[in-house]
């Protein structure tokens, strides 16, 4: 495979600006043909709208000659973070469904969530949060996470997966190696961590290691510095662990997906051009990038390393590879659902009586 095989944007996840496609966006598609997409609340009004911008973005994809169908993915955990909220099913906190240690329970309430995502045109959640909540006064994971035990955190994702799954989404574990023992929040600063390799192995990773077993095919990585086991590189740029110690030690095949590269952890220590190549060389799949005019830079940024070969095509290869079988995999709800029957799964009366009735 040489550069001229696949697109840079095959290996970027672009977010952009406001509910509807605007006429630089729509430029992008045809120049960049990006294939990987993340929405967020300022993409949202309600769920007709919602569902005319994942149709149109995957109308405008095949225009641009894309043969296969975007991805679309979304932070769609629950509580705090929920970035669809009116209209549709609010969703418990992490927490909340961790104190009932039911995986029954998990996996029916997932299935609800994941069929109202595939409703609206979405391919991709960034759930289960798989960290545990170790350290109290974590200020990015708290109720994000369902418990404080490797045990507990463990059994509700593998639940939690096998529901995305079961109605079409795909799930994305997160954030590996480990974000809830951190007292900095990587959406400001970078945090460091000082976690024993051991501890890692028997406490952090075993929610990741159930997860890998019940079939995800998704892990994010975290934007957190180790440094005695890597001491220049965190989680998302380290070939420490996600070659040896992810790929190699857990046995994870699937795609990894950085966290979002535009969160301080990243701005602040490592420039927007070397960023983008330090993790691609590190062994991430897909470089999530919020903003459109970000992923753009990222884009030129592994362009012109291709073109300098400081990266070899042929090292990308399992990237893509990945990332288009992943694509190959969707199933569309336009090909089966009519519009008002989408609708009717979103937000639906008896899916907010069910919450109120076992988590409230």
């Amino acid at each position: 495979m040489n550069s001229a095989d696949f697109d840079v944007s095959e290996l970027v996840m672009m977010g952009f600006a406001g509910p509807t496609l605007s006429p630089e966006t729509l430029r992008t598609l045809r120049t960049e043909r990006p294939s990987l997409f993340i929405l967020f609340a300022q993409n949202y009004q309600d769920p007709r709208q919602l569902i005319a911008l994942t149709e149109e973005l995957q109308a405008r994809s095949r225009e641009s000659g894309l043969t296969t169908p975007v991805l679309i993915s979304v932070d769609q955990e629950g509580g705090r973070v929920q970035r669809f909220r009116s209209g549709f099913t609010l969703l418990p906190t992490a927490r909340k469904v961790g104190e009932r240690d039911s995986p029954e329970l998990a996996l029916e309430l997932t299935r609800l969530q994941a069929r109202e995502l595939h409703a609206a045109g979405l391919q991709l959640n960034f759930s289960p949060v798989c960290d545990v909540n170790t350290n109290p006064a974590n200020p990015v994971i708290g109720d994000r996470a369902y418990g404080d035990t490797p045990e507990l955190v463990a059994n509700i994702a593998m639940a939690v997966v096998r529901g995305h799954l079961e109605e079409g989404v795909e799930a994305c574990i997160k954030h590996f190696p480990g974000h809830g023992d951190t007292h900095l929040d990587s959406h400001e600063s970078l945090p460091t961590v000082h976690t024993p390799l051991e501890t890692l192995r028997v406490r952090e990773w075993q929610p990741f290691r159930s997860a890998i077993q019940a079939g995800c095919r998704f892990l994010m990585s975290a934007h957190i510095l180790l440094p005695h086991l890597d001491a220049v590189n965190p989680g998302t740029l380290s070939p420490t662990f996600l070659k040896r110690y992810l790929r190699e030690e857990l046995g994870y095949n699937g795609i990894i997906t950085s966290d979002d590269m535009e969160m301080g952890a990243i701005t602040k220590n490592y420039g927007a051009e070397e960023a983008p190549l330090r993790a691609l060389e590190a062994g991430c799949d897909i470089l999530c990038y919020r903003s459109e005019s970000a992923a753009l830079v990222a884009m030129e940024s592994i362009r012109k390393a291709l073109k300098d070969g400081r990266i070899k095509p042929d090292a990308l290869r399992p990237s893509v590879e990945r990332n288009r079988a992943a694509r190959q995999r969707i199933r569309l709800a336009s090909q089966t659902l009519s519009i008002e029957e989408r609708l009717a799964r979103i937000g639906n009366p008896e899916s907010t009586r069910f919450i109120q009735e076992r988590f409230n």
